[in-house]
């Protein structure tokens, strides 16, 4: 963890500009500039009065709309959130943080350069801090704060992509990208609109093994001319890369994630759902628990190990919906994932849970997640714990298992506000007090929150 933070640490004028809203404004202004890079395949529409439209700036005077319909699309958005540990826990503290995001996509064919071509870069940055450190768990409680890297001020080149179609039914990416592994109706994303913890917005036995951004090559495989109906995909990735780092002088053919995985849409009942199926195999060999993972013991050698794998599954199912399709309505979710138990330390992996979007009338925005997760944990084989020797003969993890709700308020399109609980029982069992020196236990951790998120 204080490798990975403190690579973290890249001060820079532009994070700094993050922390001010007119410095956000002057990012978007910069990236103009950038019509050479990156678009989605859609073009979406920005108009609308001040209280209604999607975005807190607009058409840009009909500007935005002209460059989305000629295939570059800008969007950036920005999610703050305060967050503390209440009772329980490692440390009873408040902390605040927040997340910009810049993304920039380019329609090939609509800008009139080549067919079936999508260029994309994300540019991202963090600033300030959470209480991830400060709960003991396993799982961050801030999974916003993870990205681009794990706390601190840092600005860093999350993907620089290009996808092709090569076919109504083939594709293919490559570049520094951001690898989707665990796409779910109601619980996913980076923390900014969905849940909070990092065991609820993804399947975290595979954050071994697949890092939030690297180099890599997927090939897609559509049965149908829709994604959506099905799609399978394999991917290359580099085990080790991260955001902070371009990853071409560390490529290596003993640190590569070998992946495959397959989404299908579902229809039980006359309701839309979703089934997802993954396994994920990494020849690297594996001496910490990898910046990817934000273990929560510091200081810490552990036993090599040649190689990881996981298996990885997801659903979704409606059970209210009131128009298909429209995203709104009540359904199930869940997650159950498993591992070689080392040196992946979660063995075993399950969530579930409730999420809606739009339930109230007059509300369509307004979104809400009620989950619960369970982990198995693995006892790792530490060699040395050179700065915590008290460490050394005791049982230094436990089973983890956490709860979390939220109710995101839609006050405009373009602003989300929501207050957050969770309750976590931590796999961290004691820490080190220094008066009288000895052990202690550590408890049952409350978290509260609150978090914006704002579209510009």
């Amino acid at each position: 963890m204080n490798a990975a933070k403190a690579q973290g640490k890249q001060p820079n004028i532009l994070v700094e500009a993050l922390k001010s809203f007119p410095a956000v404004l002057l990012l978007l202004g910069i990236s103009l500039i950038s019509t050479s890079v990156g678009a989605e395949n859609g073009s979406p529409t920005y108009p609308g009065d001040f209280l209604n439209r999607s975005t807190l700036i607009g058409d840009w005077g009909g500007t935005r709309n002209e460059l989305a319909a000629k295939g570059v699309t800008i969007d950036l958005s920005l999610t703050q959130i305060e967050q503390g540990v209440v009772g329980g826990g490692k440390d009873s503290t408040w902390e605040y943080g927040g997340r910009g995001d810049l993304t920039v996509n380019v329609d090939t064919q609509k800008l009139g350069w080549w067919r079936g071509g999508l260029l994309t870069i994300d540019l991202q940055g963090n600033f300030s801090r959470s209480v991830n450190n400060n709960t003991g768990a396993l799982m961050p409680v801030n999974s916003n704060q993870l990205y681009p890297m794990p706390n601190g001020d840092n600005l860093n080149l999350a993907q620089l992509s290009i996808a092709q179609s090569l076919s109504n039914h083939v594709g293919l990416i490559f570049g520094k990208i951001e690898p989707s592994t665990d796409a779910n109706e109601f619980a996913a994303g980076l923390g900014d609109t969905q849940f909070l913890n990092n065991a609820l917005t993804a399947n975290p036995v595979t954050s071994l093994v697949t890092p939030f951004s690297t180099l890599g090559a997927v090939v897609n495989v559509s049965p149908t001319t829709d994604p959506s109906e099905a799609i399978v995909n394999f991917s290359i990735l580099q085990t080790n890369g991260n955001s902070s780092r371009s990853g071409f002088n560390e490529l290596s053919s003993n640190k590569l994630t070998f992946a495959g995985q397959g989404r299908v849409r579902t229809d039980f009942f006359g309701l839309t759902g979703h089934q997802l199926l993954g396994v994920e195999y990494s020849n690297q060999t594996f001496t910490s628990l990898g910046q990817n993972l934000r273990f929560i013991v510091a200081n810490r050698t552990v036993v090599k190990k040649d190689g990881s794998w996981d298996v990885y599954y997801n659903f979704d199912q409606y059970f209210y919906e009131p128009n298909k399709g429209s995203g709104q309505g009540v359904g199930l979710f869940g997650r159950f994932g498993a591992s070689d138990g080392n040196p992946n330390p979660m063995k075993y992996f399950y969530s579930l849970g409730v999420g809606g979007k739009g339930i109230i009338p007059g509300r369509p925005n307004d979104r809400f997640g009620i989950g619960y997760y369970h982990i198995t944990v693995s006892n790792i084989n530490i060699q040395s714990l050179l700065l915590n020797p008290l460490l050394q003969n005791s049982s230094l993890l436990r089973n983890e298992y956490g709860f979390e709700a939220f109710y995101s308020v839609a006050i405009t399109p373009w602003m989300l506000l929501a207050p957050d609980i969770q309750v976590i029982r931590p796999a961290q069992k004691q820490k080190i007090v220094t008066n009288p020196l000895g052990l202690q236990g550590i408890n049952t951790a409350i978290v509260l929150g609150v978090r914006l998120n704002m579209q510009f």
